[in-house]
């Protein structure tokens, strides 16, 4: 794992860049240099892992992916950076922490190609040519420019692509979405249907289950629910919060501006971080 020294004088905007193959992480520097010479590649990886060390260490503002890279694939890398902490570290509110763009690299892979094209994310093909780079970082550009503000156009939820994306790269790997939950309930343990489930709250070393009747603890940490519920059904709004979608009574914002939402069922009101606003865009 290489790291690039930091110029001073560089264009905020930094950017960390992965591949296992050395020639197309120097050429994709190199094109980027060309199309957005104020980006500054602050480190450079060969492979998921160092990926998501690179990103935890420097919290880039942009992360240039290869989809397929031995040991941890770039959508894997992906779903570890949506879970990293938030950059000072307290572990209790990510609410100003927004999570990097995404951009994947890949050689022509249909089923890719076709959810990219759709908007759900972006890509740069292998190689990277320059007029097609430079439409992805025109497109970065701007949702970097509009990020926090009343004009931040919707974006699409990350975590149901990243599911999709690691179903057709390891088909017959991804183990079905749960169904139940073994939780610790007093002094018994008591199987919970997974659709009962209100929410799932982070609480130190325990995870909090609440439906409408029952409070439980598991110790399953959240960044291992995320992967194994049904995306469809539980979005994560907060690094250490999923709700269940059906169970949402409405969004609302407080005296700082932040998204509270209210639960179906509950009187809790669960906070939005900043990486997860878009998915009430408009409501």
């Amino acid at each position: 794992m290489s790291t690039i020294p930091s110029p001073s004088d560089a264009a905020p905007v930094r950017g960390v860049i992965a591949d296992d193959e050395r020639l197309m992480r120097e050429q994709l520097r190199a094109r980027l240099a060309e199309v957005w010479p104020e980006l500054q590649i602050v480190g450079e990886a060969k492979n998921g892992l160092e990926a998501v060390d690179l990103v935890a260490q420097h919290h880039p503002d942009v992360v240039f992916l290869d989809i397929r890279m031995p040991g941890l694939s770039g959508v894997d890398a992906a779903r570890r950076i949506a879970q990293l902490p938030a950059p000072d570290g307290d572990g209790d509110d990510d609410s100003e922490w927004a999570l990097p763009e995404i951009v994947f690299i890949t050689a022509y892979d249909q089923y890719a190609i076709e959810a990219f094209e759709q908007g759900v994310a972006d890509y740069v093909l292998k190689p990277a040519e320059r007029e097609r780079l430079a439409v992805t970082v025109s497109r970065i550009k701007q949702r970097l420019t509009l990020r926090g503000t009343e004009d931040e156009p919707p974006a699409p939820h990350l975590q149901q692509l990243l599911h999709k994306l690691a179903a057709k790269l390891n088909p017959g790997g991804t183990p079905p979405a749960l169904k139940w939950i073994q939780a610790t309930v007093g002094q018994a343990i008591q199987m919970i249907p997974i659709e009962d489930v209100l929410f799932f709250i982070s609480d130190e070393k325990y995870t909090r289950v609440q439906t409408a009747t029952i409070e439980a603890l598991i110790r399953k940490p959240i960044k291992e629910l995320v992967d194994e519920v049904d995306p469809d059904l539980f979005w994560q709004i907060h690094r250490s919060t999923l709700v269940n979608t059906h169970c949402i009574a409405g969004v609302t914002r407080d005296l700082r501006g932040r998204q509270i939402v209210s639960i179906k069922g509950s009187n809790e009101k669960l906070e939005v971080s900043r990486s997860y606003t878009h998915l009430f865009k408009g409501m």
